[in-house]
């Protein structure tokens, strides 16, 4: 009986000790919370109970301070992703599709979107010392993330008039691709491409069960799903929906009136809830 109690206690401290060898290795605890995490479902809207809607269309710099937890890091981490570091993964592992624009219909591969990141093969010639003959050299080139410096967001606000509520639901998001010509040394023309367009509800899968940097506290873990949610990215409105096809900004106003318009299509989000409540 003695035997049988001092090998179960034996086995007992030695799951101990290597419960705590892995804490060690992990830090002083092991962070498993976020990775099990699922998304939270949206709330059930009626269309008979959408009273009013707006779709949006956002503009976000990812070397801004508030939303470099989006574009850092660049290089390759165990425990932490950027959100276009996510984005490939998913893609990669066939849990998310990419779509050539935010109506989501053309799927695009993987080799489509290599080329929008100006990945290739790039082939040179060196010549033979003896013989003086062309040897080809082909080299890969890879797709640089740390060009994906802005970010796309469309968005449609509604005014759900069952709980009498005004809620932004995102329904897309488009990395872009910032990028200077080869020839072009002196870096005076900048180019922007568009990538792919991701469909939000389907990322929700892995935004929440990838943790994003928290600035403030290291402790209480935020999900990608937790930070668009929450709308802790700064950007700005360059687009909405109305009758001359959806139409830019920039296409009818041009230098501070570009601001001020942006200013002006927030404002009347706000104002239209406002107004809707009698004190």
């Amino acid at each position: 009986m003695k035997k049988t109690l001092y090998s179960l206690l034996g086995l007992f401290l030695l799951l101990s000790v290597t419960d705590i060898a892995s804490a060690q290795v992990e830090g002083v605890y092991i962070r498993e919370t976020t990775e099990k995490r699922k998304p939270i479902p949206f709330q059930h809207i009626r269309e008979a109970d959408v009273m009013w809607s707006k779709v949006i269309w956002r503009r976000v710099n990812l070397t801004e301070k508030r939303n470099l937890s989006l574009f850092y890091p660049t290089w390759d981490m165990e425990d932490r992703k950027s959100l276009i570091q996510l984005m490939m993964w998913g893609i990669k592992n066939k849990s998310l599709t990419p779509f050539e624009s935010d109506d989501f219909t053309t799927q695009l591969t993987s080799n489509e979107i290599d080329q929008r990141f100006g990945a290739g093969i790039d082939t040179t010639y060196d010549y033979d010392p003896e013989t003086g003959e062309a040897i080809p050299l082909i080299t890969k080139r890879p797709a640089d993330i740390s060009e994906v410096k802005e970010l796309m967001i469309k968005e449609r606000w509604i005014f759900d008039k069952q709980r009498s509520v005004m809620e932004a639901r995102i329904e897309g998001l488009c990395p872009i691709r910032v990028f200077y010509r080869e020839d072009d040394l002196d870096q005076a023309e900048t180019r922007y491409k568009q990538l792919f367009w991701v469909y939000f509800p389907e990322a929700r899968n892995i935004f929440a069960s990838q943790a994003i940097y928290n600035e403030n506290n290291q402790s209480m873990e935020l999900s990608y799903d937790d930070y668009f949610l929450k709308r802790m990215f700064d950007g700005y409105i360059f687009k909405e929906s109305n009758v001359y096809a959806d139409r830019l900004i920039q296409e009818y106003a041009t230098g501070l009136d570009v601001l001020l318009e942006s200013e002006r299509i927030k404002d009347e989000v706000f104002s239209y809830e406002h107004d809707l409540w009698e004190f």
